[in-house]
């Protein structure tokens, strides 16, 4: 991930801690943000691919990439809530996922 982002992220809480406290209301909220934001990508895939009728086609792939980035932002301002040492969780988890994707695939009948 970019260097940029846990700096930029930690603002962004920071900033909205002093603006909204720090409760278990704003750890709620900011994991429903996540999920505001998903639907947004979701609602510009619609929109790319013209599936509202009415509507027809009325988002391109960057819009949707657009509203992808802002779920990223959302999850890790939400993790800040979560855990302390977010980036480090985050980076296990990547650590996690790319051991996983380098192990051999089980075969069909494999009972690992």
């Amino acid at each position: 991930m970019s260097a940029i982002l846990w700096p930029v992220v930690g603002r962004i809480v920071n900033a909205l801690n002093a603006a909204n406290g720090e409760g278990e209301y704003e750890r709620a909220m900011r994991l429903i943000k996540v999920v505001e934001e998903a639907g947004e990508a979701s609602a510009a895939y619609i929109g790319m691919a013209g599936q509202n009728p009415r509507k027809g086609t009325t988002h391109t792939p960057a819009d949707v990439a657009d509203e992808l980035c802002d779920v990223v932002i959302a999850a890790t301002v939400a993790l800040h809530s979560f855990t302390t040492t977010p980036a480090a969780d985050l980076t296990a988890k990547l650590d996690t996922v790319a051991r996983r994707l380098a192990a051999p695939s089980p075969q069909v009948g494999d009972r690992r």
